[in-house]
This record gives structure tokens, C-alpha cells and sequence, in this order.
């Protein structure tokens, strides 16, 4: 059977602006992971208070700074009137705190297919309007990919226009993403709290007997000692008596409490020790 040669499509040409504001400490990842895709990433800075200018110039991103109101028309229109140099695809993404990392490689796959204008804006809620009624001034934006056709015609569009007024001979593609539903993780018992972080050191360093085991019997000596001596010393009771008293049951009662804690604690680090022989879980020392 005779084979057909393979086409090599070429692959056009892509921008990728990532448009953000304080983002110093996502930047150096994004900027790095995007030029794995892209031929040339800029970042829009929406007025960043941070140092995320001075890092974006460190690694020699361009930084362009828009001030105007973010919706579709406005960044169209910025981009245009740029001093970018014309490209065949350019990709605006919309870097906020529920956008991750993993949802690049999405938003560089929409920018590779043959759309003029791809548009994925959030919704809220369940309610939305049809495709065709859609504001795009009014569209929370998450990623808008804008070949240069398609970056004049959403450019010349006014505020209020809507999704049916592009012109027909573009290739439009609208679509909703909805918000991220934020669930909460569960934490680990060195994370949980600050207790919780001294308890798992205390059986990690297999320390409980130190630090409770020997107050927990001083106390306890104690507390039994003076219990006697005062009750017999002290004939009538009256206030002085009576907290004395209190006091050394206090004593006794902490002392004893720090020797059963020490106690539970020295039983399950063992028991953690033997799970751990069990699985053969490296030991803390030789990671």
C-alpha cells in the first residue's frame, strides 16, 4: 500500500502577554514555562506595587504598562497602538490568584488552533447569556487569543457591542470557564497548628520522657512530700491553710499528669518507629 508524504504545517508565529499585577513571586516560573511555548512573552502590568517590574527586566521580559479598564475592546486596542512588533497570534492571559500553572498548556493550545478571536471568560454563577448576546466589555476575562485581523476588528468595536456584531468572516470562537471551586486540603499533623507541630517533634526526637517525664516525676515527689507535712502541720483551717493545700494537690495532680503524658507519648513513638520499619520508610537522618 503507498503512503501519502506527511504535510509539515508550519506553525505560526505566537505572543504570549501575561496580564497581571503583584505577581513577583509567580513571575520567574510563568515567564519560563511560557517561552517554552511561545516566541516571544511580554508582560502587561496592570500597576504592580511589588518588585515584579524590576523582576520581569532581570530576565528580560518587556514589560508594557496598561492603566486603562480591562475588558476586551481596551486591550485590543492598547496592543495595537504598542510599539510590539506585528505577530501572527498573540495570546493574552489573565494571571490571577485562582489561575494555576497547569492551565498554560490549555490556554497555548487554544492559541494554535485557527481562530481569529478565542475568548474564555469566567462566570460565577450558573446563569448566563447566550453566545451571541454576550457584552465583551462586560467579559471577566481568562485567556483571549487575537490573530491581527481579529485584533482591528474587537479594536474598533464600541463598549457595548456584542458578540453578534463581529464581522461574519471572522472565525469566532466564545466560551465560558467557569470559577474554580476552591476545596479546602487537609493538613498534616506538622502543619495543623503549632501543638500539633510540637507534638509530632516530640516524637520525631523521641524526647517525651525528657520533657515531661522528669518535671512530671519532680512534681509528683514533691506534691507528695509537702501533701503530709502540710496537712499534719496545720491544725485549723482557714485561708492561708486551705491554699496551701490546693496548691500541693495542684502539684501532685501536674506531676502525675506529665508522667502519663510522657508515657503515652515514649508507647507511640515506638508504635510509629515499628510502622515505619514495616514499610521501610526512610528515616528523617538519611533523606
Amino acid at each position: 500500500m503507498k503512503t501519502l508524504p506527511r504535510r509539515h504545517v508550519a506553525r505560526k508565529s505566537l505572543r504570549i502577554i501575561l496580564m497581571a499585577r503583584d505577581i513577583e513571586l509567580r513571575l520567574v516560573s510563568l515567564v519560563v514555562r511560557a517561552r517554552e511555548g511561545a516566541d516571544e512573552v511580554v508582560l502587561m502590568d496592570l500597576g504592580s506595587n511589588d518588585s515584579t517590574v524590576e523582576y520581569a527586566q532581570e530576565i528580560d521580559c518587556e514589560v508594557i504598562h496598561f492603566t486603562n479598564k480591562v475588558n476586551v475592546q481596551n486591550i485590543a486596542s492598547f496592543l495595537l497602538d504598542s510599539n510590539l512588533e506585528p505577530i501572527e497570534r498573540t495570546l493574552v492571559i489573565s494571571i490571577t490568584e485562582q489561575w494555576k500553572l497547569r492551565d498554560l498548556s490549555l490556554s497555548i493550545n487554544r492559541a494554535l488552533e485557527d481562530w481569529d478571536v478565542h475568548l474564555s471568560h469566567q462566570i460565577s454563577d450558573g446563569n448566563s447569556d447566550s453566545v451571541d448576546d454576550l457584552i465583551l466589555s462586560s467579559a471577566i476575562i481568562q485567556h483571549i487569543v487575537l490573530t491581527k485581523e481579529g485584533m482591528e476588528a474587537v479594536a474598533y468595536l464600541g463598549p457595548l457591542a456584542r458578540t453578534a456584531e463581529l464581522e461574519q468572516q471572522l472565525r469566532v470562537r466564545i466560551v465560558e470557564a467557569r470559577a474554580n471551586v476552591r476545596v479546602p486540603q487537609r493538613e498534616s499533623l506538622a502543619t495543623a497548628s503549632r501543638f500539633a507541630q510540637l507534638f509530632y517533634w516530640m516524637l520525631e526526637t523521641k524526647h517525651p520522657l525528657l520533657l515531661f517525664g522528669i518535671p512530671g516525676v519532680v512534681l509528683f515527689i514533691l506534691g507528695y512530700k509537702l501533701s503530709g507535712n502540710v496537712v499534719g502541720a496545720l491544725e485549723e483551717l482557714n485561708t492561708t491553710s486551705i491554699g496551701v493545700t490546693l496548691a500541693t494537690i495542684a502539684m501532685t495532680l501536674v506531676g502525675l499528669f506529665g508522667i502519663m503524658v510522657a508515657l503515652i507519648l515514649y508507647i507511640m513513638g515506638k508504635q510509629v518507629e515499628q510502622i515505619q520499619s514495616q514499610y521501610d520508610w526512610p528515616a528523617r537522618g538519611s533523606q
